[in-house]
């Protein structure tokens, strides 16, 4: 059974024929096939390649730009040699023990949104089909909400759980969805139900918790980067020294996966195996990042969508998705410390404006191409 939930317009067929030249009188009737993919992440193209650059480019001036903000304002020349530990050692303490972890978690976690974002949209080939609507971002931040209650919030404590609630919830999901094999249309489906059910397990043990208790939590669940420290640094960043090249290269896999089932099994594409690697991939880029910096929202459902559009191939491509995010939550992240003066707002909740009026325009998109996703 092949996936049919795009929301865009389904691929052409992969198979194009022409009529077969000097071919003998015995095969005259006879047409010659030949394979077409269509344009994927794992294909490196003078477009794309550029838009890397440019996006890597705006992700280090956002870094320095956040970097130089705050009660003590600091030049961009100077955060850059303070980052190289040269310069004032005041300017050296506050840059790089004060406002650098908080920089890098928006940095890294952005990038494990925008990257696990991308191999779940193109491995389900539905754009709507991104970990916070499938339920991974509720099920980790179910684990991390039951440990602020019960008193285990503290540094590797808030990484472990999120882990394991993210973990937990694939596997629920991909279980409940498996039907002798697995399509995107099914793991879509349970997975939004499976999203509601953490979501009512949250709201029950935000509303048993005690009043500070209940205060972590809502900071936590709307997406924060307030107090970031090392504790949170140092485990995502290893995270995705690991799963970062792992996801570059099922991206390669995914072109033929675009195709469907019974195409990519036809080119020896080990389907259900490809599929458990990937989703295993996203599942650690989710739970990391939201352990870190709580589910920031939208983030890995619209960063692909405009790393798409930007590099003009068939589906997110995976770097770009990555460098993408990573730019939304620096910028977001901006916006949430100077929009208000004398205040800093969740970046979450900048996102969530930011990323709605995303949602509805794949909807719209999706209403008028006559799918449902």
């Amino acid at each position: 059974m092949t996936n049919s939930t795009s929301t865009d317009h389904p691929p052409k067929s992969p198979l194009k024929s022409g009529p077969r030249k000097g071919g003998s009188a015995g095969t005259a009737g006879f047409r010659t096939y030949r394979l077409a993919l269509p344009p994927v992440s794992g294909v490196l193209r003078p477009r794309l390649a550029a838009l890397c650059l440019l996006l890597s480019a705006g992700v280090f001036l956002l870094f320095c730009w956040g970097l130089s903000i705050g009660d003590y304002p600091i030049g961009f020349a100077d955060v850059v040699r303070a980052l190289t530990g040269s310069g004032d050692p005041g300017t050296v303490l506050v840059v790089q023990e004060l406002r650098l972890p908080r920089a890098l978690v928006a940095l890294l976690a952005g990038l494990a949104f925008g990257v696990s974002g991308g191999l779940f949209q193109t491995m389900t080939r539905n754009p709507l089909a991104s970990p916070d609507m499938i339920g991974l971002t509720q099920g980790a931040g179910t684990a991390v909400v039951a440990g602020i209650v019960l008193g285990w919030d503290g540094g590797l404590g808030t990484q472990a759980l999120g882990l394991l609630g993210a973990f937990v919830t694939a596997v629920t999901v991909y279980l409940l969805a498996w039907r002798r094999g697995t399509t995107g249309y099914r793991i879509i489906l349970v997975g939004i139900g499976v999203a509601w059910i953490c979501t009512s397990a949250t709201d029950y043990l935000v509303a048993r918790a005690g009043r500070f208790q209940a205060q972590a939590s809502l900071g936590w669940l709307v997406g924060n980067l307030n107090g970031r420290t090392w504790d949170q640094v140092g485990p995502l960043a290893a995270a995705l020294a690991v799963l970062l090249p792992a996801a570059l290269l099922l991206g390669r896999l995914l072109r033929t996966l675009q195709l469907g089932d019974d195409v990519a099994t036809g080119l020896g594409t080990r389907v259900q195996p490809v599929r458990l690697a990937i989703l295993l991939t996203g599942v650690g880029l989710i739970a990391f990042a939201t352990a870190s910096a709580g589910p920031v929202a939208f983030v890995a459902l619209a960063a692909p969508q405009i790393a798409q559009r930007l590099a003009g191939t068939a589906w997110p491509p995976t770097l770009a998705s990555g460098l993408t995010g990573a730019l939304v939550v620096l910028g977001s992240d901006l916006i949430a410390r100077t929009l208000v003066s004398g205040m800093e707002l969740p970046v979450g909740i900048v996102t969530g404006v930011l990323g709605a009026p995303v949602l509805l325009w794949l909807l719209v998109r999706a209403n008028r191409a006559g799918s449902g996703g």
